[in-house]
């Protein structure tokens, strides 16, 4: 690492003139160096990661119930840490908070709300839908914790190769690090949009208490459409009886301006296709049964069980193509992808896993979490000896092309993951329920928190931060979050079969692995006979979006709608897209109309709105339990 000028100067003049030498300046940068590290892995970092953790990672378990999406906590994490150390330092309390302090933190925090990685909000509630089989809180937290300790020493291992060889982007990395060199620069801006986050919080927080104590109308057009065929006894179908109506949700729409435009656009076609065009038709032909005939009742739960397979067919299949065209890419020279790289520096990064190239702790490292996720498979689960074990080359080879994903796309196909995962697994035990999902809860948790972590490498590299440091911080975070996450899940969930796949708590990442699982252990019996014409059709069309978004001319391909997004408006109500589209919507006009305004604090605002109504969430639902 290159010499500040003015030292650098200084060490020049005095090799010219002899009067100096080199020894004694760099015994002085070398003390400087210590004391400055020892500034950066601090209790006190590691303790406000922790407690930031505590805070945020149920707001990942609540959006990832709500809605099967979770947020970064990066940033967030960063503003609130400096507004609370910068409070007390002009106080006179303490010393200065330092960049790479707040490093530490963000690193803590961020590894700890992205615990749902580990299997909290899919794979581990699909286990008791299907089996019965719920863990206690002590198992609960020793396997999330294992499955993401497992990713850190994965991320570990490719930080060299993707960060420092490969040069990728990892742009959630960057932009943290972009805040945190911004905040220390200008604090007066970061205390700005600290407020700004906390007022967002407060009124989402308010609206969310409003809601359970009175429960807000949720308003709907008085559009009802007629009564006929299997519902010629009814006198119609009201737009709430299908799910449309404006749900009062500042956490949807905060989603919604976090996630953009094209994905807002996208789950309101598939709203309106899956619950305004095909809904009403299978309600017709009987191929599902109306719920309760009164005008304000929702029938999610019969029109679920058949709009849940095209809605599968079209993410499983859009995603499976996507990762299948992404794995080509990153195994192609880098000079044929971007024309930048050398050969000899491609041949560095796919040789490396043959060279044996570890670095520091590594070995160790991954020993423990091997045996660990591979006992606990076998003790809590009854799964196979062979079969634990082959989890965990399956989470590098998963982790590899996640972790490229998310270095040049930013985006993190955990859903794909974990798809790809049961399909081995299916393969590899068939018929096999148990093994299917939590061999492959450890083999793409594993990857999707490795693709995680190494937006924090990135954020520390750009930040001169210490990666040893940052790895320590990860386990500390993890473990937080793992017993932050499983907490707040079983208090939230205290009884899954019931509460689970439900107006209330959608789950559609729930919905979809319990669906994978069901269809390689029954095979295509467990699909109604008319779903699978859909899912058949429906799988084809996300596959062609696929091809289009890869092969189709830019300006064309930005026009077609996102396949994930569209899939998933099938398994969740029709309010949550409408809510998080109008989010969307409302973040492109501010980009457009106020854009100095929403450079600054649009971000803040949305996480505010998720926090805020994730933290109120989660706390009425203990008072509700404790009452």
């Amino acid at each position: 690492m290159p010499l500040p000028y003015p030292m650098a100067g200084r060490l020049l003049i005095a090799k010219m003139t002899g009067t100096m030498t080199l020894r004694p300046k760099r015994v002085s940068c070398q003390k400087n160096m210590e004391a400055n590290a020892k500034r950066e892995l601090t209790l006190r970092a590691l303790v406000t990661g922790a407690m930031l953790g505590v805070l945020l990672t149920p707001c990942n378990v609540y959006s990832g119930l709500k809605i099967g999406w979770s947020f970064n906590m990066s940033i967030t994490a960063a503003l609130l840490s400096y507004a609370f150390w910068k409070t007390l330092q002009q106080l006179r309390f303490t010393r200065p908070w330092l960049l790479l302090e707040s490093n530490i933190n963000q690193t803590t925090a961020s590894s700890a709300a992205s615990i749902v990685s580990g299997g909290l909000v899919a794979p581990i509630p699909a286990l008791t839908l299907l089996t019965g089989q719920q863990l206690s809180w002590f198992e609960l937290i020793l396997w999330v914790f294992s499955v993401s300790f497992l990713g850190i020493w994965v991320a570990w291992f490719l930080r060299r190769q993707f960060l420092e060889t490969a040069s990728l982007t990892f742009p959630a990395g960057v932009a943290t690090a972009e805040t945190l060199n911004d905040i220390f620069a200008h604090g007066h801006e970061a205390v700005k949009r600290v407020a700004a986050l906390f007022s967002a919080a407060l009124l989402a927080g308010a609206v969310k208490w409003l809601d359970a104590l009175l429960t807000i109308p949720r308003l709907s057009l008085p559009f009802t459409l007629p009564g006929k065929g299997a519902l010629a006894a009814m006198p119609g179908v009201s737009l709430k009886n299908l799910g449309f109506a404006l749900d009062p949700s500042p956490l949807l729409v905060g989603f919604g301006a976090i996630i953009g435009l094209r994905t807002g656009v996208s789950l309101l076609l598939g709203a309106v296709l899956a619950w305004g065009v095909m809904g009403p038709s299978i309600l017709y032909r009987g191929w599902a049964q109306a719920g309760e005939s009164v005008p304000d009742a929702f029938w999610f739960a019969s029109l679920l069980e058949w709009l849940l397979w095209p809605g599968v067919a079209l993410m499983v299949m859009s995603s499976l193509m996507s990762f299948a065209l992404l794995f080509i890419k990153s195994r192609q020279p880098d000079g044929q992808r971007k024309g930048k790289q050398t050969s000899d520096q491609q041949n560095e990064i796919t040789s490396v896993p043959v060279k044996l190239i570890f670095p520091a702790g590594f070995i160790p490292g991954l020993g423990i979490a091997f045996i660990l996720v591979a006992k606990l498979q076998i003790l809590l689960f009854g799964i196979d000896a062979l079969t634990a074990v082959l989890a965990v080359p399956l989470a590098f080879i998963l982790a590899v092309v996640a972790g490229r994903v998310v270095g040049e796309t930013g985006i993190s196909p955990i859903g794909a993951i974990g798809k790809v995962s049961q399909l081995s697994f299916g393969m590899i035990s068939p018929n096999n329920v148990v093994a299917n999902l939590m061999t492959a809860n450890v083999a793409g948790g594993a990857a999707g928190q490795c693709a995680d972590l190494l937006n924090d490498f990135k954020t520390g590299l750009l930040v001169g931060a210490t990666p040893v440091y940052q790895v320590i911080a990860q386990v500390v975070g993890v473990l937080t979050g793992s017993i932050a996450g499983s907490l707040v899940y079983l208090l939230l969930i205290p009884d899954p079969a019931a509460m689970l796949i439900t107006k209330e708590w959608p789950a559609p990442a729930v919905a979809t692995w319990q669906a994978v699982a069901e269809t390689l252990q029954h095979g295509l019996a467990t699909i109604p006979v008319h779903a699978r014409y859909a899912a058949l059709i429906a799988g084809i069309a996300g596959l062609l979006l696929a091809l289009g978004e890869k092969y189709l001319p830019r300006h064309y391909g930005r026009w077609l709608p996102s396949a994930p997004a569209l899939g998933l408006a099938f398994i969740i109500p029709a309010s949550i897209s409408i809510a998080m589209f109008i989010g969307a919507l409302l973040a492109f006009a501010l980009q457009r109309l106020a854009f100095s305004w929403s450079q600054r604090f649009l971000i803040a605002c949305a996480a505010g709105l998720v926090a805020g109504e994730s933290i109120a969430g989660v706390i009425t639902s203990a008072l509700a339990i404790v009452g």
